[in-house]
């Protein structure tokens, strides 16, 4: 690593008055990044724990499920919110909801998200193809955030594919609007998740802007993240998949950015012991303010069955085993089974540095009649904003 690039690794990520460290940020995912999985890793170790993606309209229009996803724990800060939206007016409506009551420290507009059913609307990372309404939208953000000092940040893909790049003036456009940082995952559209991610992109976009610029992509072990600085002089990295099963790579990455050489290899016993608590934790969040505590445990237990391939992956564990954990209803039978797993077997090191989490091929972009005709269109495209929120 350069002098450089180590001066880089020990500099807090500063968003308006918040100074980050170590420079970490937890990507929202769909289905994840609740109120239990943030404070598990919080427990591991520093950073932005941003929520499931906000959708605007629905904010706007006040739907009872989009409220209650926007839950933060007593000790989270700065509490951060991701929001998905096409239209600047209704977006910068969300973000006053936002600043005047107080639900987040700071906000992130999705410009990120490659799945048809977003792109095809004209939405997510389509969006900053066409550079007017962008460049409006993130204005919107910024100018109804910063009376409240509550700092904007993006987060983006490189371009629709290879043929349709937009990172480097769409970056441009978002410091020009106000932006505290904007974060790129290396990947286009097309790529989806497939491939690996283009760190000299990240370098490139780096080297473009002056506000701080987080890396996304391939950051599987802490260690890639010192690669990433290292390679593109980035402020920050950001993660997503690489947590899945493994909360405790933000211990990792504490560890790493404060030049420590220590990394986590958890026994079996270890990792059950990590999987209960995320299911207590997660019961937790689903038993609060809840009629029925039973109702809240049940569903609790459920939330919690996706994330046991991931925690198991590379064990020798019996598939019958892992069917009966991918099952639970409660945390007695949690304990009962993961009192059946040996608590001496060591990590299996041969899945470090492996993928995790959604993996797929390349595929063609979906998006709406003549959206690649003209990049200063600014009309909103009709029927784009989701009423979900989540993703």
């Amino acid at each position: 690593m350069t002098s450089a690039a180590a001066s880089a690794v020990r500099r807090p990520l500063t968003l308006g008055e918040h100074r980050v460290w170590p420079p970490v940020v937890l990507a929202p995912m769909a289905g994840i990044t609740n109120v239990g999985f943030r404070q598990l890793c919080r427990e591991q170790g520093g950073g932005i724990y941003v929520c499931e993606m906000i959708t605007t309209v629905a904010l706007v229009e006040r739907n009872p499920k989009t409220l209650r996803m926007i839950a933060f724990g007593d000790d989270e800060r700065p509490r951060s919110l991701q929001l998905y939206g096409t239209d600047p007016e209704i977006t910068a409506a969300a973000v006053r909801i936002v600043v005047d009551k107080g639900l987040a420290d700071h906000i992130d507009l999705n410009f990120g998200c490659p799945v048809p059913k977003v792109t095809r609307r004209g939405g997510g990372s389509a969006l900053p193809w066409r550079r007017r309404l962008f460049a409006r939208l993130v204005r919107a953000a910024v100018d109804a955030a910063s009376p409240a000092g509550v700092p904007v940040t993006v987060k983006m893909r490189k371009g629709i594919d290879d043929d349709h790049l937009t990172y480097v003036e769409a970056g441009l456009a978002a410091q020009d609007a106000g932006v505290a940082a904007v974060a790129l995952h290396g990947r286009t559209a097309a790529q989806r998740y497939s491939g690996t991610a283009d760190w000299d992109a990240i370098g490139t976009l780096k080297q473009a802007l002056d506000v701080p610029v987080l890396g996304n992509g391939d950051i599987w072990e802490a260690d890639d993240a010192l690669r990433m600085v290292a390679h593109t002089g980035v402020d920050g990295v950001v993660i997503g998949r690489g947590c899945l099963g493994r909360p405790w790579l933000f211990a990792d990455l504490a560890a790493a950015f404060d030049g420590s050489a220590e990394r986590r290899l958890p026994t079996l016993g270890e990792v059950a012991a990590t999987m209960r608590r995320h299911a207590e934790l997660l019961v937790g969040q689903f038993t609060a303010g809840a009629r029925n505590p039973a109702r809240g445990e049940r569903d609790g237990c459920t939330d919690f069955r996706k994330h046991v391939a991931w925690y198991l992956k590379g064990f020798p564990v019996g598939s019958g085993l892992r069917r009966e954990l991918a099952m639970i209803d409660s945390l007695a039978q949690l304990d009962d089974l993961l009192g059946k797993l040996d608590p001496t077997v060591p990590f299996p090191v041969e899945t470090l540095g492996q993928p995790r989490g959604r993996t797929n091929s390349p595929g063609k972009v979906f998006l709406p009649d003549g959206w690649l005709a003209s990049r200063d269109d600014d009309t909103v495209p009709e029927g784009a904003e989701l009423a979900d929120s989540g993703g």
